[in-house]
């Protein structure tokens, strides 16, 4: 594996000019935040040697270098699920290879199930923590010690300093922001209503199919993770009738994106 993160690792080398100091990673529906992205240099996933390929609708399947704010950033447009039929190891992949290309900290977002009842759709939620309901750990499997420690601590996980600073630049443009857990599941069915209530019962907030695998793998590496989560459907809908679809969840995240840009931009710019 290492061979692999370091051979991957190269080849993107030599073909960017800048090294990244933070990474970013594009949720359903949110990546327009890499139009933002200056000075930019694409290189699609198809391309990129041991990389998977993204085929979920709405995911791109692109890494874009450049600046974001005064950073030097590297975007992931488009991510890996393991509903996709990845194993971990795949899906973690980029975010290893993140970290050979000597990115730092990492951000995060996704499109999330609402189960906090005070959630409302097109809400933001910064995540304070998360659950890992997937069937299958990343760092199950011999430990590269050149990579972390076998046993990682997970108590802070999501660093308290970014939350902090993310916070105050929400209420200094207006924006309303929520807090809460993160659970992480398999999927691809959407969560039945008795599911709904159990992970409520573990006191989670949010729902998704993604994120919980790469920030393992980031924290084992030593990076410092922010995440955040745009509520696109609830628990308990207006209309009981209405049922979720993967087109309705792009719809609400691309309508709520120039808010979390907005915070994502400014928080990589006073990190």
């Amino acid at each position: 594996m290492l061979e692999k993160f370091n051979q991957t690792a190269d080849f993107i080398k030599s073909k960017i000019k800048i090294e990244p100091e933070v990474g970013i990673i594009l949720g359903s529906g949110l990546g327009g935040l890499a139009d933002r992205i200056e000075n930019k240099f694409v290189l699609p996933y198809a391309e990129i040697p041991n990389f998977p390929v993204s085929t979920v609708e709405g995911h791109s399947g692109n890494l874009i270098f450049g600046k974001l704010g005064n950073k030097n950033v590297v975007a992931m447009q488009g991510r890996f699920h393991f509903y996709e039929g990845y194993g971990m190891k795949e899906v973690t992949f980029p975010v290893r290879v993140l970290h050979f290309l000597g990115v730092k900290n990492l951000i995060v977002s996704n499109a999330a199930g609402g189960l906090n009842p005070h959630f409302r759709q097109g809400d933001l939620m910064i995540i304070t923590d998360h659950i890992n309901f997937f069937p299958e750990h990343p760092l199950r499997g011999k430990n590269l010690k050149e990579l972390g420690v076998r046993f990682p601590d997970m108590s802070k996980v999501y660093y308290p300093e970014f939350v902090k600073i993310a916070e105050e630049i929400a209420k200094e443009n207006g924006i309303s922001i929520q807090k809460g857990v993160y659970i992480g599941s398999s999927g691809p069915t959407l969560e039945t209503k008795a599911e709904y209530r159990m992970f409520r019962i573990y006191e989670a907030d949010a729902t998704g199919m993604s994120t919980v695998p790469e920030v393992i793998v980031a924290h084992h590496q030593g990076m410092k993770v922010f995440g955040m989560s745009v509520i696109t459907n609830v628990s308990e809908p207006v209309d009981p009738n209405q049922e979720t679809t993967h087109e309705e969840v792009q719809d609400v995240a691309g309508t709520v994106e120039p808010q979390m840009t907005k915070i994502i931009t400014e928080l990589i710019n006073k990190m």
